[in-house]
C-alpha cells in the first residue's frame, strides 16, 4: 500500500468517527427532550416550559450547530490528510 492509499483510509476512518459522533449527538437531541419532558418541563426557559423549548427550538438550533460542525471539522480534516482544494 502506497503513501496515498494509507492517507485516504485515515481519512476515511477520521471521516466515519466524525460522522458517528454528530450522528449520536443527533440521536440525543431528538430523543431525549421528548423522554424526558415532564423532568424539563419544571425548568422555564424565555418563558416556556424547558421540554417544549428544546422540541419546538432548542432541537433545530442544535442541528443548526451539528451541520457547522460538521463543515469545520471536515474542513480541517481535508487540509491535515491533503485532501483539500489548495493543495
Amino acid at each position: 500500500m502506497d503513501d496515498t492509499e494509507a492517507r485516504q483510509g485515515a481519512y476515511w476512518r477520521s471521516t466515519l468517527r466524525v460522522t458517528g459522533v454528530l450522528l449520536c449527538v443527533w440521536a440525543a437531541a431528538s430523543f431525549l427532550p421528548g423522554w424526558f419532558a415532564e423532568d424539563l418541563n419544571r425548568f422555564v426557559f424565555f418563558g416556556w416550559p424547558f421540554g417544549f423549548y428544546m422540541a419546538g427550538q432548542g432541537a433545530l438550533i442544535i442541528f443548526l450547530l451539528i451541520v457547522l460542525i460538521y463543515d469545520r471539522w471536515m474542513i480541517r480534516l481535508e487540509r491535515r490528510y491533503g485532501l483539500d482544494d489548495e493543495a
